[in-house]
């Protein structure tokens, strides 16, 4: 297929198809969205694993499932990985394409039988069926209808579907990382912000553990040979909130505070557990050093404070390689009578993982969503095809460096 052919499929085809499968679409989310797969429901997520690695299969795709080591002594489900060699090599400007989305839910076993699939005029519920269920089912879809019209024309395509993404992602992050290593641009799956938006960036997340330690003395007899690890902890609480304002789109959270044992104790000890959101890297290591310079100097004396960094997560960060796949999809989903903006949000994802290894990302390209984790959680039905035509057709746009899609004009 040569590219100006590519062009004309994305133009003129990709919509057709995916309006052709809406009811398709919405049968199969009926069927995901009543197994329950939360992120401690090994079994459920388990099968719907198994279901996409089905579809995929069907279409050409090699797949590989990884169990994943559970957490503080609870199971977790596999990460499915599927593969698909084009015919259009790097060296010859091809390129490698990465979908992301996760199958677990924030929801608990037997929410699906209580809070089953509905439609209400055109909005969609039940549990997961925004997050990330219907964006999952909309890349599988995209790859689905492009295999259909016979587009090859990419050096790799890659869908990634975690099982763990609800808490954090903590033993899938590495297979994340390993998978987008290589990769040239990566799309990932969640729906679209409530107003159509895509979301082309999201804060980094750092928590950090602070223990205070003073002196313990008897609170009543001799209180000054105490040290109070408490009292530091507190003036440690207020230097910290305010570093709130210092950088732009950064927070700043003590949102734990433990001390002392007995009433009668003035307290040895003291823990803060401390998080941090910021938009870039660069300003998660300025608070870091600012947290740690606090720390270094508290108010009462005898009592000394120790930083200990438990996790990051790094920021998807607003970058120019990132900007243009924004560009490149408006250009797309203008000729599908999409308009949208690029929404930056606090909230992570899968998505900051990939960006941490350096590849471009660009979020929020499953179906219009929203009231995530609730019981109102909705999709809308109406955003289906135009949106999996978008996701196609943006494939399509990236997938052939020789001829780069222009941007189009503001």
């Amino acid at each position: 297929m040569t590219a100006a052919l590519s062009r004309q499929l994305h133009a003129r085809t990709l919509h057709s198809r995916a309006s052709a499968r809406h009811s398709e679409y919405l049968a199969d989310l009926s069927a995901l969205v009543a197994i329950d797969s939360g992120s401690y429901s090994p079994d459920g997520v388990n099968r719907v694993a198994a279901w996409f690695e089905a579809r995929l299969e069907r279409i050409g795709f090699t797949t590989e499932r990884t169990a994943l080591p559970g957490i503080r002594g609870r199971a977790l489900g596999d990460v499915l990985v599927a593969r698909k060699k084009g015919s259009l090599p790097v060296g010859a400007g091809g390129r490698r394409i990465l979908l992301a989305g996760h199958m677990d839910t924030v929801f608990e076993d037997g929410t699906a039988a209580a809070r089953p699939f509905t439609l209400a005029g055109s909005l969609a519920h039940g549990p997961g069926v925004s997050d990330d269920k219907g964006g999952l089912l909309a890349g599988l879809t995209a790859l689905e209808i492009l295999e259909e019209a016979g587009f090859h024309q990419y050096a790799e395509l890659v869908l990634l579907a975690t099982p763990d993404e609800e808490i954090g992602s903590p033993s899938s992050t590495e297979v994340t990382r390993q998978t987008a290593r290589g990769m040239h641009y990566a799309l990932a799956l969640e729906c679209a912000r409530e107003n159509g938006d895509v979301v082309i960036a999201r804060k980094g997340v750092a928590d950090f553990l602070i223990t205070v330690n003073g002196r313990a003395a008897h609170a009543g007899i001799e209180p000054e040979r105490g040290a109070h690890a408490a009292l530091a902890a507190a003036h440690l609480t207020l230097a910290l909130q305010a570093l709130n304002g210092r950088w732009d789109d950064a927070t700043v959270n003590v949102g734990v505070v433990r001390a002392g044992t007995r009433a009668n104790i003035v307290p040895p000890q003291a823990e803060l557990h401390v998080e941090v959101r910021a938009a870039t890297a660069a300003t998660v290591q300025r608070i870091s050093a600012a947290i740690q310079e606090l720390a270094s100097r508290t108010e009462v004396p005898g009592t000394t404070a120790d930083v200990r960094q438990l996790d990051l997560c790094p920021p998807m960060e607003d970058t120019p390689a990132s900007r243009r796949m924004f560009q490149l999809a408006r250009a797309e989903g203008y000729k599908l009578g999409l308009h949208f903006g690029a929404a930056a949000t606090g909230g992570v994802g899968d998505a900051n993982a990939i960006a941490g290894t350096g590849v471009p990302v660009l979020d929020g390209l499953g179906p219009v969503g929203g009231a995530d984790h609730t019981p109102e959680e909705w999709l809308d039905t109406d955003s289906i095809a135009p949106r999996i035509a978008l996701l196609a057709s943006l494939v399509v746009a990236l997938a052939d460096d020789r001829n780069p899609a222009p941007a189009p004009q503001p």
